[in-house]
């Protein structure tokens, strides 16, 4: 990438609006790093959690394209069906499961966990993509608040009981986060939001936040079996969750939202391409590495980035 092409992508990042839409995503695909070899992935086994709508129905027919055999985690195996057979009219020798699995309920996440170990011996790819932006306060029925439990306590649970599988493949983690997550610093206390008014977007971007810090962590504790964990934001994009969710922002930016497709796009990359392979902990946006934290308020303590660990471990159970 060239001096100018440089700035102008940092312009583009920290401009926000134009980087995030799709603006940033057609000038930055002019000269942004290769795409995966086709069939990169032929002969590997994926699992995308929150598969089958949005960003990550988008990341299973890529990864299909590219080869791979997804699993499709759903919380309804009806919904799931209607999206396996979808994309298997755009990618007709696609090979496609559906796991059904909540992943915010914890009981849940174990039993697919096992169930996908009973049958696969390794995993190539895993990507927590689920997402939940709810307006008021819930829990789950293991009393653990929903956006928490779906963000960060699930996927953490999920990448755990998988380790095996992932490091005989020497696989891949993807933390689909948002660039939400600069509007919050990473806090210990009340993770799980029972003090004060409930915020869903507060609550929102604060799990964003942890789920980019998890990323980090889990990259230095896999890094000796080989794993490579990064996290990515994809933007703005046009999904049912964003409409549904945030209708008004939806209706006023709609025009300049992404597709789910190219929402996917560094998601898929990271899944499958050659460059990403050769490090590990990164946090990504259109195929390049993005700073975590653009102002002194933003950055993290030490203590509770232990303390986030600390709690996930409490929370799942998850012997490390």
């Amino acid at each position: 990438m060239s001096a100018a092409t440089k700035i102008l992508d940092t312009v583009l990042d920290r401009a926000v609006v134009p980087g995030y839409t799709k603006i940033g995503y057609e000038l930055r695909s002019k000269f942004w790093a290769a795409d995966p070899t086709p069939g990169a992935l032929e002969g590997k086994t994926a699992v995308v959690t929150g598969a089958n709508s949005g960003l990550g129905k988008a990341t299973v027919a890529a990864l299909a394209k590219l080869g791979a055999a997804v699993h499709l985690v759903v919380r309804d195996a009806a919904k799931g069906e209607r999206a396996r057979d979808e994309i298997a009219e755009d990618v007709p020798n696609a090979h496609l499961e559906i796991g059904e699995c909540d992943v915010s309920n914890l009981a849940s996440v174990r039993e697919f966990a096992k169930a996908f170990t009973a049958q696969h011996g390794s995993l190539d790819v895993l990507v927590h993509n689920a997402g939940s932006l709810p307006p008021s306060r819930s829990e789950t029925p293991e009393g653990n608040e929903v956006t928490l439990a779906t963000h960060v306590l699930g996927p953490f649970l999920l990448t755990g009981l998988l380790r095996e599988p992932l490091a005989a493949a020497k696989g891949r983690v993807v933390f689909v986060t948002s660039g939400g997550m600069y509007a919050a610093r990473l806090h210990s206390d009340d993770p799980q939001y029972r003090k004060g008014e409930y915020k869903g977007g507060k609550a929102y971007a604060r799990t964003k936040r942890m789920q980019v810090v998890l990323a980090e962590q889990w990259a230095q504790r896999l890094a000796d079996a080989g794993v490579t964990v990064h996290s990515t934001h994809p933007g703005w994009a046009d999904t049912p969750g964003v409409s549904g969710s945030l209708p008004g922002f939806n209706k006023v930016m709609g025009p300049l939202l992404r597709s789910p497709e190219q929402g996917a796009d560094t998601v898929v990359w990271l899944a499958a391409a050659d460059e990403p392979g050769h490090s590990t902990g990164g946090f990504w946006h259109d195929r390049r590495v993005r700073p975590t934290h653009y102002l002194p308020w933003q950055h993290d303590d030490p203590q509770d980035r232990k303390e986030l660990w600390d709690l996930c471990v409490r929370e799942t159970g998850l012997v490390i």
